[in-house]
């Protein structure tokens, strides 16, 4: 059977670039028994998918067949002429300028969402005539957009208090059943640099009831707005830790730290047909089964 293929190779191994930045690399050619080809091209692309399924079946169904991927990026060159790739390996250089050009549409940051996602692939292709396929192969690189902090509110700590009078979304017989309890802290920030993590305090001042485990959940707020029909907006946990286990002593402050994922999350977007915005939870859970959560939304971008 024959083993021919193409393996791209990056020359920066964590595959993260700017706009402007030279990209270098090289493709591979593994040529069973040699052949002659039309030669062996690069596609850079870039796209926006859109999803209106995942979680939200039904009504949003109807869309996911005309929704097509937004191309903000393209760029071909050709990297070896018409010729032959002898038997075994071959290796063939490339380099390009990671630049949008008059036709590019603006530039968005990679990132892998439910219903939102940014992905950037280098595409190589070997055209080997009418009597042999042709041999294909894909690697996604991971493109960073420095956005700044200009135009968001200043970063000030937020201070929160989370009693059993300040519950919401509780009905009177819960209410009943839920002992006293006191938790303080703050948020270090409110609008945060991707690069740096999500910092602030808790502490627990009061609690009739034994702490099993207090946690953060970094969640993404993802809007989706079509042309046509009603716009969806669907929040999914991105990750959860755990920052105190077992019935926590009286009023000792715990910290909160959290490292933004790769890809899973990015600086905040308002675009034309979506929206990326993030929040935190503060989950708290008791020893009765009971479980208390308050709500942060942050917002994040990218230092220049």
């Amino acid at each position: 059977m024959e083993s021919s293929s193409l393996v791209i190779n990056l020359n920066k191994f964590e595959r993260v670039y700017r706009a402007g930045a030279a990209v270098e690399g090289s493709v591979d050619v593994n040529a069973y028994k040699g052949w002659q080809h039309q030669g062996l091209k690069l596609l850079v692309e870039g796209k926006v998918y859109l999803n209106y399924t995942g979680r939200g079946q039904g009504l949003l169904d109807s869309f996911s067949s005309t929704v097509k991927p937004t191309t903000i990026y393209s760029q071909e060159l050709e990297i070896a002429t018409s010729g032959k790739f002898n038997d075994g390996t071959t290796n063939v250089p490339f380099t390009f300028t990671f630049a949008p050009g008059s036709a590019s549409a603006e530039l968005m940051e990679s990132y892998h969402g439910v219903f939102v996602s940014v992905v950037y692939i280098i595409q190589a292709t070997c055209d080997r005539g009418m009597m042999k396929k042709s041999l294909m192969k894909e690697m996604e690189f991971i493109v960073e957009i420095p956005t700044g902090s200009k135009g968001i509110t200043p970063a000030t700590s937020a201070e929160f208090n989370i009693s059993k009078e300040t519950l919401e979304n509780v009905t009177a017989y819960d209410m009943a059943q839920i002992p006293p309890f006191k938790i303080t802290g703050n948020l270090h920030k409110s609008a945060w640099s991707i690069s740096l993590p999500f910092t602030g305090e808790v502490r627990v001042e009061q609690s009739d009831s034994a702490i099993k485990s207090i946690e953060l959940q970094l969640v993404r707020v993802e809007s989706v707005i079509p042309d046509q029909g009603l716009p969806t907006r669907e929040a999914t946990e991105i990750q959860t830790i755990q920052i105190g286990e077992g019935n926590i002593s009286r009023n000792l402050i715990v910290p909160m730290y959290m490292v933004f994922p790769r890809l899973f999350s990015c600086p905040s977007i308002v675009s034309k047909t979506f929206k990326l915005e993030w929040e935190v939870n503060l989950i708290v859970l008791f020893e009765n089964g009971y479980m208390v959560t308050e709500n942060f939304p942050i917002t994040l971008y990218r230092d220049l």
